[in-house]
């Protein structure tokens, strides 16, 4: 297939573009606080982008997907707490374990629709929430300090900010590509068809809850590597990056840049951040002016902001 020269696919790559060169910028500038910025923005963007996987194209309105920022955090914290800094350890654990609780939550949600949906996945987010708390060997309520970076036998240092802005960068695009390649095949299609019609493609032959379950389950385990990158931005996890209240950030991302769309949940976890980072310059109360301008963006471009590039090219 030939990609469409359009205002979508032309702010998409000019995106990646300044992504890409931005670490050069801040050493020109000796801004370093953009790439601590930008470094923060590529990991959520690549957890609302897991979240896309499911919500935009799956059509599964998860509020509990923040549970697997927390685990993947939690799990390289924990493991360095008790001595071991490998991230060839600490990073397939982590996704290990955001996998087998995406299982978990998969296979008892997914036996619901709509709002019962919701509230089972935003039920086990908040169990998670008050696990973590009760971790008190852990931290606790205060949270667990990540006193040294995943180590990768000197492969990459994460403590170089331009070294882990591009690992981040470079999950973020090979998580993207993994999507892509995904929605575009044959299981992709099925689970896009599942999301349009359930009883037509179960007539046809297809099991919807086991595609479904499959694709739910990937898109924790991409979230739970986001948990593993911010654990490392951070050096520090705590209960408070599981409470609901992050995972509907991260629906706020997609639905701002576009729900089913490849790069909608970048250009969504970008303007959002920004957007936040800006406000809270000037007022503590930036809520208030965030949510009015995300309203009018919900109620006059649907699509969010993918969408109005697609209707201003056929305006």
């Amino acid at each position: 297939m030939k990609p469409k020269l359009n205002a979508s696919n032309v702010v998409a790559a000019l995106m990646c573009a300044a992504l890409i060169l931005l670490p050069v910028y801040s050493a020109a500038t000796g801004n370093i606080f953009i790439l601590t910025l930008f470094t923060r923005i590529t990991i959520f963007a690549l957890a609302a982008a897991s979240l896309n996987l499911i919500m935009g194209y799956g059509g599964m309105m998860s509020f509990g997907h923040a549970a697997y920022l927390g685990i993947g955090g939690y799990a390289v914290g924990i493991l360095a707490a008790e001595g071991i800094g490998s991230g060839f350890i600490q990073w397939p654990v982590a996704l290990v374990v955001s996998a087998l609780f995406a299982l978990l939550i998969g296979s008892l949600s997914l036996r619901t629709r709509g709002v019962y949906f919701i509230m089972i996945t935003l039920a086990f987010a908040q169990m998670a929430y008050y696990v973590a708390s009760a971790l008190s060997r852990y931290g606790g309520d205060d949270g667990l300090t990540v006193y040294k970076r995943s180590d990768f036998a000197g492969l990459i240092n994460l403590s170089d900010r331009t070294q882990f802005y591009y690992l981040c960068l470079g999950c973020l695009f090979g998580g993207l590509y993994l999507i892509w390649r995904i929605v575009n095949s044959r299981f992709g299609l099925v689970v896009q068809g599942v999301r349009s019609n359930e009883q037509r493609m179960q007539a046809i032959g297809f099991h919807a809850n086991r595609y479904r379950l499959v694709c739910f389950v990937i898109a924790g385990t991409i979230c739970g590597l986001a948990g593993a990158l911010l654990a490392n931005n951070t050096d520090f996890v705590s209960p408070a990056v599981m409470y609901w209240t992050r995972s509907g950030d991260l629906m706020v991302m997609v639905i701002l840049g576009g729900m089913g769309s490849l790069f909608g949940p970048v250009i969504g976890a970008i303007v959002y951040l920004l957007l936040e980072e800006l406000l809270s310059q000037f007022t503590e109360f930036s809520g208030l002016i965030l949510g009015p301008v995300l309203l009018l963006i919900v109620l006059f471009a649907r699509g969010g902001i993918m969408g109005l590039l697609g209707r201003m090219r056929r305006g």
